[in-house]
């Protein structure tokens, strides 16, 4: 059930997200997803926010974070509001 927020993840740390643009219908997911954070769209600059939200590590390691994959700061709401890589260090 989603949280009162812009997000169905109310937690304080990066979860697993899945994102859909609503204008152009790009599919996406990543495991730099936090709360009440979006993404923009590649495609279309538009700021988008995950349909859904799972905690990383699954045991079918299917949404497990691949740290060596580079991080699109540019594209990432939580990178933005920190002024650094959301990966790194504490938050």
């Amino acid at each position: 059930m989603p949280g009162k927020g812009l997000t169905p993840y109310q937690g304080k740390g990066r979860c697993f997200g899945e994102y859909r643009c609503k204008k152009c219908n790009r599919l996406w997911m990543s495991a730099n997803s936090w709360a009440n954070c979006g993404q923009d769209c590649t495609k279309c600059n538009v700021r988008v926010y995950p349909h859904k939200q799972t905690p990383l590590e699954k045991p079918d390691g299917l949404d497990k974070g691949d740290l060596e994959k580079e991080h699109p700061s540019s594209l990432c709401e939580k990178c933005k509001q920190l002024g650094r890589n959301c990966r790194s260090g504490r938050f």
